[in-house]
């Protein structure tokens, strides 16, 4: 039986400038996303903010990469990728998934869950499109980095300190046979990252002084 757990928070730091700070900020480990167990490719995963962006960064483990899409709006999930998966309103009904692969190919949606129960059933907003989103990949050996910056204006209003959104972190991690591995911040308890009531809870942190 899977053991879910709580679903966590993430206390999401005010910076002046995300570079160079990565090393002070604290990470979260994905974990399988149905057992809420250990996976076999470690990934950690940080968040700060400043006035204008909240910046997110993968750390992943990748011993064997699959990234053949070019093409924004192409179905990354099918190979190796890393996703962000955003609910500003905190309703587990609209959100905004960013879905990126080794290669830096985006694929960016809007979700409409319809119907908890029938989680295949989507409104998806092909029309969409994020703007302004930044992302540096680096690889070094057997490890990969992932870093995001993604603008506020995207979303109804900036956050403030003690502003609360949902959020979600996953990772699809494929082996050389074609095993698939699918890791997440807050398990689901299913193959399935559209289960929204499990999103964790990301607050934005004030200012330090």
């Amino acid at each position: 039986m899977s053991k879910l757990g709580e679903i966590p928070t993430y206390q999401c730091q005010y910076v002046n400038d995300a570079d160079g700070v990565w090393d002070g900020i604290p990470s979260v480990g994905l974990v399988d996303v149905v057992t809420g167990g250990d996976v076999r490719e470690e990934t950690r995963v940080k968040a700060c903010w400043d006035d204008r962006f909240l910046y997110m960064r993968f750390e992943c483990v990748d011993t064997y990469v699959v990234s053949q899409y070019t093409n924004r709006k192409d179905p990354l999930w099918e190979q190796d990728v890393v996703e962000m998966f955003i609910d500003e309103e905190g309703k587990c009904r609209r959100y905004m998934e960013l879905v990126v692969s080794p290669n830096g190919v985006l694929c960016d949606l809007m979700i409409d869950h319809d119907n908890e129960n029938e989680p295949d059933r989507f409104k998806i907003g092909s029309e969409w499109e994020v703007q302004g989103f930044e992302r540096t990949i680096e690889a070094d050996g057997d490890r990969r980095t992932y870093t995001f910056k993604l603008p506020f204006s995207n979303f109804s209003q900036a956050p403030e300190a003690g502003t609360q959104w949902r959020i979600n972190f996953f990772r699809i991690d494929d082996e050389p046979d074609g095993t698939r591995h699918f890791q997440a911040w807050s398990p689901t308890g299913a193959i399935n990252y559209h289960i929204s009531e499990r999103f964790g809870k990301l607050v934005f942190s004030g200012r330090c002084r």
